[in-house]
């Protein structure tokens, strides 16, 4: 028995690909926007960014002293934003993050300047490295005793 009302094309209930793809699309924007104010917007970014490339570059030099069986140094430069190492490599630092060197000062090669020297067993003179901006902080740190290089989130050092 067929009903009267229910003949004909039925309507299809659920939603629309339109639909999905708007609130995906906002849900992303939601996200982008919650990171950024947790991160401390692109100064955030950015002082993660250029806290990885040092410490991958600190990782680099060691590795180097290890191979060539060589003293190896890194060399950073608050003042003038940048920092050196073996090979030519070289890099920048965004000059909206403020940057402290701790280290040992006998190595320096200009007034100003940090450097940490990595030995040919691996171990190194220690030292660390913080991008701060505000109140957020990144350390890069490395051991002296066995020149491992950590990187991680920290307080502003004054």
């Amino acid at each position: 028995m067929i009903h009267a009302g229910r003949r004909g094309a039925r309507r299809a209930s659920g939603f629309s690909l339109l639909e999905v793809l708007m609130v995906m699309a906002i849900i992303a924007i939601a996200s982008l926007l919650a990171m950024a104010a947790m991160s401390g917007g692109i100064d955030g970014v950015r002082m993660r960014a250029s806290a990885k490339e040092i410490a991958a570059n600190l990782r680099y030099a060691r590795a180097q002293a290890l191979s060539t069986g060589r003293a190896q140094k890194f060399v950073i430069d608050p003042v003038a934003h940048t920092w050196r190492t073996v090979n030519d490599r070289d890099g920048e630092i965004p000059r909206s993050l403020n940057i402290v060197f701790t280290g040992k000062r006998g190595l320096q090669s200009r007034a100003g300047e940090g450097a940490i020297l990595f030995f040919p067993d691996g171990a190194s003179t220690g030292g660390r490295v913080q991008l701060n901006v505000g109140n957020a902080a990144w350390n890069v740190d490395v051991a002296w005793l066995t020149g491992e290089v950590t990187l991680k989130r920290g307080e502003v050092d004054r």
